[in-house]
């Protein structure tokens, strides 16, 4: 069973990795760079865009900074999952197979041409928004997959670095001071 969980999880990043590849292969073969495909009126628009940068296309023209990063991380991402495989951490395993493929997304557009293909545009009213892929969409969620994870686990290794008592409810009585 653990096997499987744990396949499960890489699963979920070669679904993310997949579903990147064959979105970017679509708009690069149907879009020109900056052709629009208008989904929701002007809120949702397909644009064919190419970002030689990060998030929001900071630190542009840095290719091999950016595949150096990402070989690091991957590679960490996949020793911290095989480091807690056997933990009961199904929401910490999601939000990594999340991060793992869309990193490995954006890597395989940096490596090849060093660009990324992105094409979501959300604009909201005079507003728009950085225009981003499904491998940022799948990072994105991956990151509050491990927010939340962390948040719920806080709790649970205060009560253990306490004795098994919560901090703020030790048995102790509590008085106000008048």
């Amino acid at each position: 069973m653990a096997n499987y969980m744990r396949l499960f999880y890489y699963g979920i990043a070669l679904f993310v990795f997949v579903l990147d590849l064959v979105t970017k292969k679509i708009v690069e073969a149907q879009l020109e760079i900056s052709d629009q495909i208008s989904v929701i009126g002007n809120f949702f628009l397909i644009t064919s865009y190419r970002n030689r940068g990060a998030a929001f296309s900071i630190l542009q023209d840095q290719r091999f900074f950016f595949i150096a990063i990402t070989v690091i991380i991957a590679v960490g991402i996949i020793w911290y999952m095989q480091s807690i495989k056997d933990k009961n951490r199904a929401i910490l395993l999601t939000g990594l197979g999340f991060v793992l493929g869309g990193a490995t997304g954006n890597f395989l557009d940096r490596a090849l041409t060093g660009e990324v293909v992105d094409f979501l545009q959300f604009n909201f009213g005079s507003y728009t928004f950085p225009i981003f892929n499904i491998a940022d969409s799948a990072i994105t969620v991956g990151v509050v997959l491990i927010i939340i994870d962390t948040l719920l686990h806080s709790k649970d290794e205060n009560k253990s670095l306490n004795g098994g008592e919560d901090k703020e409810n030790n048995g102790h009585e509590q008085r106000t001071i008048s």
